[in-house]
């Protein structure tokens, strides 16, 4: 045999004897998991991982069952998903033993979920491995948003423009006509301040923000569905500055009967329990949220005034997560005093504080008073 062949046939022999061994590694080490119909797992994952990827669905035996992920979102999604999210079960259960998460997964008291974990049949060991990786998200957070530092890039390119502009002129002067750095210049620097200026009347504004709660209250749900009035929760509108939040109290007047939502099951309507029975208060994210130096009262507007809930806040008996419609800004607010109407005649009031105005009416010399006309343009009213 010559020496060429006697190479390649070496070849051969040696990719026969390593061949084998890596393709098995890689079959086992591969996104499908399980190994064969007694789900078995490869030794060298983590319980974590194989609970994870039981979680996910990434299974090699083919199953009729739902993966986990199809219902509890484990990242963050701008809609909302009535299912409770990892990160919620894991509050939950992290401190749970297997046979109570086994109890509440395997045969469930609520409609919603009994007919969501139908076919389901996890042994011992699958559930503790999907446990010990919903555990170790239990600090996470899914709704964390990223900073955007898109106008940080622009503020600092700009930055960089003025800089070489002002260098060429006053130093290289390698531009032959000085109107480009200073058209440069100019253009940049006045870019910067418009930005500077449009960020500080931002400043405190949350037009459109919609967090997520830490319970699903679905304001459709009780408003619209159930004819729930506003003011049966948020108790001190007509004679408060604020309208108050509802304490879980309130709630239990009709989720002590009511223990299963029609969304969302039994899940959400347990924290309210759960706080109750704990004692803790739930933790709800504001959303209208004025600056401090501003004053605001609640009952100058819905008592007084008689102003619907709907012109500041939106239509919020149509929506299942609240957000902030309007921006709540200084010139919002003085259009709205611009425009509205004073009901001048039936209140005493304003009889004796603005007799002037009385006069002009009965004259016929004005036909409105609108709140502008009482000093709702004066700077005290709402600063001071």
């Amino acid at each position: 045999m010559s020496k060429p062949y006697g190479f390649f046939y070496a070849l051969i022999i040696l990719f026969l004897f390593i061949c084998p061994p890596v393709l098995l590694a890689v079959e086992t080490d591969s996104a499908h998991i399980v190994e064969t119909d007694s789900h078995h797992f490869n030794y060298f994952l983590s319980a974590e991982k194989r609970g994870e990827r039981l979680f996910k669905g990434l299974t090699r035996i083919k199953t009729d069952a739902t993966a986990c992920v199809s219902c509890h979102n484990v990242d963050y999604i701008d809609t909302l998903n009535w299912n409770p999210s990892a990160t919620d079960i894991s509050k939950t259960f992290a401190d749970k033993s297997i046979a109570e998460f086994k109890s509440v997964l395997m045969t469930p008291l609520g409609k919603k979920m009994e007919a969501s974990h139908v076919g389901y049949s996890y042994t011992d060991e699958e559930l503790g491995y999907i446990k010990a990786y919903i555990s170790q998200i239990k600090g996470d957070s899914l709704y964390s948003t990223k900073p955007k530092v898109n106008n940080i890039l622009i503020f600092v390119f700009l930055g960089l423009l003025i800089t070489m502009a002002l260098i060429d002129l006053v130093f290289t002067k390698k531009i032959k006509y000085k109107v480009i750095p200073i058209l440069i210049f100019v253009l940049a620097f006045g870019y910067q301040i418009n930005m500077l200026a449009d960020g500080a009347m931002a400043l405190g504004r949350t037009q459109n923000y919609q967090p997520a709660q830490p319970i699903k209250f679905s304001h459709k749900v009780h408003a619209t569905d159930n004819k729930i009035d506003c003011r049966y929760c948020h108790t001190t509108v007509d004679e408060s500055k604020s309208a108050g939040i509802p304490h879980v109290n309130l709630c239990m007047n009709c989720h002590v009967i009511v223990r299963e939502g029609t969304h969302s099951g039994k899940f959400e309507i347990n924290k309210i329990i759960m706080a109750i029975e704990n004692n803790t208060s739930v933790e709800w994210v504001r959303i209208h949220q004025l600056p401090d130096h501003v004053f605001f009262s609640h009952a100058q507007h819905a008592n007084v005034g008689k102003r619907d809930c709907q012109e500041c806040h939106g239509l919020v008996e149509e929506m299942h997560v609240v957000k902030q419609v309007e921006d709540l800004s200084m010139g919002w607010c003085l259009d709205c005093h611009d425009k509205t109407a004073v009901d001048f005649q039936a209140n005493g009031y304003y009889s004796q504080r603005f007799k002037k105005l009385h006069e002009e009416l009965a004259t016929g010399a004005r036909d409105t008073v609108r709140v502008t006309d009482i000093g709702g343009r004066e700077c005290a009213r709402c600063h001071y």
